[in-house]
């Protein structure tokens, strides 16, 4: 049964976290829309393939924090730097995701199962994210961190991802510019990690 929660929680928290239009899905999309559904397939595959990684040396990483609580206060104020970083970051450095993306991206050779797993390592979103889904799922007793626990999860990370992957290569297969965004992401991103960054403070001042 563990390992059914563990899968389904893992399939849904990947699912969801790649719906948010991002440089991932929109770069598979219009690789989809330029060069052919195949390609933007193989770019999705690649995709998975890093994300898997990331979701493994997460959840090795929430083990450990679940075996040691006594690390979690100091990180929780390492975390609230970082996320404070990453805010500054996607409030006003970061690009406008509603820029089109490079037209000298669609004329590259580069394998694109390879370019997908590259452009993935760029995302680290995935890290804490999965330690943050899986200490508190584990918390409720929904999670586990036993080995072939952590593996169902990992497989599920990837195919949720690649489902969502492929939602966004199947909308924009028509040879046509997608619509021009009236969001710019990184601005909702920066919100986001806004909001986790007061509520880790908050957090952080009620422990003393």
């Amino acid at each position: 049964m563990t390992l059914v929660t563990n899968f389904l929680i893992g399939f849904l928290a990947a699912f969801v976290g790649v719906i948010p239009p991002g440089l991932l899905n929109m770069s598979a999309a219009k690789i989809s829309m330029k060069e052919g559904r195949k390609k933007g397939l193989m770019f999705s595959i690649g995709v998975c393939v890093t994300v898997m990684l990331q979701t493994y040396v997460a959840l090795i990483f929430a083990r450990f924090l679940d075996k040691h609580p006594e690390y979690v206060d100091m990180l929780q104020k390492v975390a609230l730097g970082i996320f404070i970083c990453i805010t500054i970051y996607f409030f006003f450095i970061a690009k406008d995701t509603r820029r089109p993306l490079p037209e000298d991206m669609n004329r590259s050779k580069t394998n694109r199962y390879f370019a997908g797993m590259l452009l993935a390592v760029l995302n680290l979103l995935p890290l804490p994210y999965w330690v943050y889904i899986s200490i508190t799922f584990a918390g409720f007793g929904w999670f586990t961190f036993e080995q072939p626990g952590i593996w169902a999860a990992v497989l599920a990370s990837g195919m949720g991802t690649f489902a969502m992957l492929v939602v966004y290569v199947q909308f924009f297969r028509r040879k046509e510019e997608p619509k021009k965004r009236k969001w710019n992401m990184n601005y909702i991103i920066g919100f986001i990690t806004a909001v986790i960054s007061v509520i880790t403070f908050i957090k952080i001042l009620n422990d003393f």
